[in-house]
């Protein structure tokens, strides 16, 4: 079975649908009868680099809601990432353009490193403060998940793996998906949303 995932890194519901996702592999015994690809989606692809302000102020003026309301809404998220295992520290995030960083995730891919890449960067992100648009920090990563840093460098300074970002954002907007993160089985059956394990485990065993 092929599983198409589309995902941003600076997601917080992604990272937990991730983990799901994994609990229910691991659960189904699908795990090595699946081949994971992992697609792109940005959330903001006008952001800058580096978003001034802390967390809970950017949030307060996204959706227009109280600094109070904001921090509940950490907390609400940070909550249910517990819950699988995840420690958030939402507070201290330094989020910002994440093309960079779905860049390199396509690079990986071409190293058969995505998996690995994705949890890197998504637990440096969540739990590290990484500044997600900043090549130097990315690149630092990269020998974690078996890629030099002097290489990812190089491809951050050229314009490699930007058509595939866009050619996974098209392919998105063709299947109609607007949030993520979504699960496309076999190219046929797609779920939206960081599902309850039992819900991908019915997908997984589906004939």
């Amino acid at each position: 079975m092929q599983i198409e995932i589309w995902s941003d890194v600076i997601c917080p519901w992604c990272y937990i649908g991730k983990r799901r996702f994994e609990q229910a592999l691991a659960q189904s015994g699908a795990r090595e009868n699946t081949n994971i690809i992992w697609r792109s989606f940005e959330l903001d692809p006008k952001a800058p680099p580096l978003h001034p302000g802390k967390m809970g102020e950017r949030l307060a003026h996204k959706y227009g809601i109280s600094p109070h309301q904001a921090t509940e809404m950490i907390a609400r998220v940070s909550g249910v990432a517990r819950e699988v295992g995840l420690e958030y520290r939402l507070v201290d995030a330094l989020p910002g353009n994440t093309l960079a960083a779905h860049r390199l995730l396509h690079f990986a891919a071409t190293r058969q490193k995505s998996g690995p890449a994705v949890e890197r960067i998504m637990h440096a992100y969540f739990r590290e403060s990484l500044p997600i648009g900043d090549h130097a920090a990315l690149a630092m990563l990269a020998p974690q998940f078996g890629i030099a840093a002097d290489e990812v460098l190089a491809m951050l300074a050229s314009d490699d793996f930007s058509a595939e970002v866009r050619a996974d954002e098209a392919r998105a907007a063709e299947l109609g998906i607007t949030g993520v993160p979504y699960f496309l089985f076999d190219g046929k059956t797609g779920i939206s949303g960081a599902q309850p394990v039992e819900v991908f485990i019915k997908m997984l065993e589906q004939p």
